[in-house]
């Protein structure tokens, strides 16, 4: 019997990073998030969150909490953060669905703050940014994940102006993966499918 190609339905693996296979929440995370420019400054600001919280840690741990640092965090509204007075921090430093970093606790509603000053002087956290990379994706040739660089003489620029204007916890490596998550930076793998996605 002739069966027509066209009704014979083939299922091809997407071909991933090397660091996200075999978790679907990573994977996920890979597919929909990382890498995809990003130019709204309530996604800005979580990420930057996470990333700072992230220091030290595994991605992957990061995500595991990110509904839980949600709730914790009033949905990473800076505004609301910014206003968080001592009991508030208390209560984070209890809540075992987060990291209870005291140090980034507390960075968190400094960054906050300094997050405001930015907009008041930008006009929005994304236009201060996107200007270190021109305000077009910076778009890598990264053959192995492995190889790929942890910091860069713009990733230590961007650490340097941060620290200056009072942020804490965003040193160049920490710097550099906020670039990649945000999409400032393409660093999927050329083979990967999203690499001419994003």
């Amino acid at each position: 019997m002739f069966i027509p190609l066209m009704s014979i339905s083939l299922k091809m693996e997407k071909h991933r990073c090397g660091w996200c296979k075999g978790d679907a929440l990573y994977e996920a995370y890979h597919d929909e998030e990382w890498g995809s420019p990003v130019k709204d400054d309530a996604v800005l600001f979580e990420f930057l969150v996470l990333e700072t919280f992230q220091a030290g840690l595994s991605w992957i741990t990061i995500l595991r909490k990110r509904e839980n640092f949600r709730k914790a965090f009033d949905n990473f509204d800076y505004k609301k953060i910014v206003a968080y007075e001592e009991d508030k921090i208390q209560d984070l430093l209890q809540d075992a669905g987060i990291i209870r970093n005291k140090l980034k606790v507390r960075a968190t509603v400094s960054n906050a703050s300094a997050f405001l000053k930015i907009q008041d002087e930008y006009g929005s956290f994304s236009n201060y940014i996107w200007s270190f990379v021109d305000h077009t994706q910076i778009k890598n040739s990264v053959e192995n994940y492995k190889t790929a660089p942890a910091t860069t003489p713009l990733s230590d620029t961007f650490s340097k102006d941060l620290k200056k204007r009072g942020f804490k916890f965003v040193g160049s490596t920490v710097v550099y993966a906020f670039m990649q998550a945000v999409g400032m930076v393409n660093d999927h793998e050329m083979s990967c499918f999203r690499f001419n996605e994003v």
